[in-house]
């Protein structure tokens, strides 16, 4: 019986690099440690795109009758 050929794809490459890097971080920190922190976004902050968003999944045009009226 003849053996199958091991092939590496470079998915499989990218996978094993990074599951490498992520127990080398945590034998040196102890636990996994985060790049990127998330900034708090101010509530009074004007997004036009999430206020959309909503009046869309409310299924109503709250948001361009109040728009409108203005």
């Amino acid at each position: 019986m003849k053996q199958k050929k091991l092939t590496i794809t470079e998915a499989d490459f990218l996978l094993a690099n990074r599951r490498a890097s992520r127990l080398e971080e945590f034998q040196e920190h102890g636990h996994p440690v985060r790049l990127r922190r998330m900034i708090h976004k101010s509530k009074k902050a004007y997004d036009r795109n999430q206020s959309k968003r909503a009046a869309i999944k409310r299924d109503d045009s709250s948001f361009f009758v109040a728009i409108i009226s203005v």
